[in-house]
């Protein structure tokens, strides 16, 4: 069984179920359209050209529901329109840009970060609005190809190795296994990370089995180098048996800790991404291990077999290139140079011995015929 540490497939389902009498929120027509996109996304019908195949998880279902439901009602505050399918293209347009500059902020008078995800959202709502339409023999506009996704990915707090050690050593025995773990593996967390068994570990721990079943992706076999007799200890202090879970932890209980220990360790100031120090969790682990990684793996496809990625672009997105050196070294420069070296005094040793083969050639003729002059001579005497 995969534990969710967020209920997402709990909470979606209880609403889900309260929907049967409405949803107060918004008009009747965009409950029904709404609900109408989400049962089709349940069984992976109806996706738009281009994006994955198959049915959404309960993850992205909530996300989906939670992100339409906001859009609606922003629509209906902004231009009063009951419904989301009659907004025009210049006004989804202002929308977002009202979001990314400021105009329209959260509860708690922030700006919104990762406006993206609403457009990516509404995106993939407008397909599917203009796919469902297709079969029935309506052309709708795609109001959404100047939509800009692209948008800069949120800051995060970044620790390079000697940081990693010292927030490790300032931290509880619980905490000090979990932030080398999280360092050394570059697990999902919370969501591959809480499902981690004791059975996964093999190889006196110096191996980790991420199985296909909590991979958000794909399962993996991964070699763990610096974290192994950490968790060997940790399992074995705290007792832990082979079907028990390692961490099962509550995500956000585990970030509030970490958060306190960012900021005891560090101070408040900015890291370099960009996050406070005070506002580290989880998630920043896995930049992290990117980081320090990157510049030790030899091949691209093993670096991203590691972190369970497809795309190469998850690369640069997960470590901004920091902590990346120079690798290349004098001896690197003197193996090249020596290497050249010695291809010319081996060309040049092969160009005298055809010299000598040739030179010895001659000789040996001349010894012939110097040996049959006298022959003839000898022969003359008698």
């Amino acid at each position: 069984m995969k534990i969710d540490p967020y209920n997402n497939e709990k909470s979606y389902l209880n609403w889900k179920e309260k929907t049967k009498q409405g949803i107060a929120e918004i008009s009747d027509y965009n409950a029904t359209i709404l609900l109408q996109y989400l049962n089709d996304m349940e069984i992976g019908i109806n996706v738009g050209m281009g994006t994955k195949k198959g049915a959404r998880s309960f993850i992205r279902l909530k996300s989906l529901k939670d992100k339409l439901i906001f859009l609606m009602k922003k629509i209906k505050l902004l231009y009063n329109l009951d419904k989301i399918t009659e907004i025009s293209e210049k006004q989804i347009h202002i929308l977002f840009s009202k979001m990314l500059n400021g105009e329209i902020v959260k509860a708690n008078g922030k700006k919104y970060i990762a406006v993206r995800d609403y457009i990516k959202i509404f995106k993939a709502f407008w397909h599917w609005h203009q796919k469902i339409n297709k079969k029935q023999g309506k052309e709708i506009q795609d109001i959404t190809v100047d939509l800009d996704c692209q948008q800069s990915k949120p800051d995060w707090v970044y620790l390079d190795e000697e940081q990693i050690k010292r927030l490790a050593e300032n931290a509880t025995s619980k905490y000090r296994a979990l932030i080398w773990f999280l360092f050394d593996s570059g697990i999902r967390s919370p969501t591959e990370l809480i499902n981690i068994k004791v059975s996964d570990f093999s190889k006196d721990f110096k191996e980790l089995n991420i199985r296909d079943e909590i991979s958000k992706t794909f399962g993996r076999r991964i070699k763990l180098i610096i974290s192994s007799s950490v968790i060997k200890d940790y399992v074995k202090n705290k007792n832990i048996s082979k079907e028990d879970y390692v961490f099962p932890i509550v995500p956000c209980v585990a970030n509030r800790y970490l958060k306190r220990l960012g900021k005891k360790v560090f101070g408040d100031s900015e890291s370099l991404a960009g996050q406070r120090y005070s506002e580290l969790t989880m998630y920043d682990f896995r930049h992290c291990s990117c980081c320090y990684w990157l510049p030790r793996y030899k091949s691209e496809s093993a670096l991203k077999y590691r972190f369970g990625w497809k795309q190469s672009d998850k690369i640069h997105y997960y470590s901004e290139l920091l902590g990346m050196r120079d690798t290349i070294s004098e001896e690197d420069i003197l193996v090249d140079v020596t290497k050249t070296e010695i291809e010319k005094e081996i060309q040049r040793t092969r160009s005298e011995n055809e010299i000598l083969q040739e030179q010895v050639k001659t000789m040996q003729l001349q010894m012939v015929k110097v040996m049959e002059w006298t022959r003839k001579a000898g022969m003359e005497l008698e």
